[in-house]
């Protein structure tokens, strides 16, 4: 059962878009996968959770993390096929753990925590909170931005994860992260 929180084995560069509700991930996610002429892997929980609420107007329960963690894994394995040198995640499990921990009080399904923390990636982008919040079905933590942020800086630096901050309007975002990235890739071919 466990098998499909795995992640599968690849020799291509992987880069995670992680942090707060509405900070960029998405937009930044696209703008790379264009520069790079690669794919993305979108936030499934985005399209899980919108889907339940559009059915019954509930939002996400305890139940609901571990198939959106199935289906963030099995999303990414499948795209991570059809990418070039280099793979755009919108998110990952370690970003599925820290709302679960946020949101009901600490606990994490023992599954993913443990698929959150054994999955790897190159680069880590915590996109930082400098851009406006825009509300939806989904999102509901517009005054809690800078906690939220914290805590996703604090679990990148508990789990000893390679990261960058970024911060600045899209084009600095993305000067950024291509700068980051084009120098893991010249460190890779080396």
């Amino acid at each position: 059962m466990e098998e499909k929180f795995r992640q599968a084995s690849s020799n291509i560069l992987k880069v995670v878009l992680f942090g707060p509700e509405s900070t960029g991930k998405t937009t930044l996610s696209r703008q790379l996968a264009r520069h790079y002429n690669t794919v993305w892997v979108p936030e499934y929980a985005r399209e899980y959770l919108q889907d339940k609420w559009n059915k019954e107007q509930k939002t996400c329960e305890p139940k609901d993390l571990l198939p959106i963690a199935e289906g963030q894994i099995r999303l990414e394995n499948k795209l991570t096929k059809r990418a070039t040198n280099v793979l755009v995640c919108d998110t990952d499990l370690l970003e599925t753990k820290v709302y679960s921990e946020a949101y009901y009080l600490g606990y994490c399904d023992p599954i993913l925590e443990k698929y959150a923390l054994s999955n790897s990636y190159d680069l880590y982008f915590l996109t930082y909170i400098d851009v406006p919040w825009v509300g939806d079905d989904l999102r509901d933590k517009p005054n809690e931005r800078e906690r939220m942020f914290t805590y996703f800086k604090d679990t990148l630096e508990k789990y000893q994860r390679n990261f960058v901050t970024l911060k600045g309007d899209k084009k600095e975002r993305l000067a950024t992260a291509i700068a980051h990235i084009d120098n893991l890739l010249q460190t890779k071919a080396s």
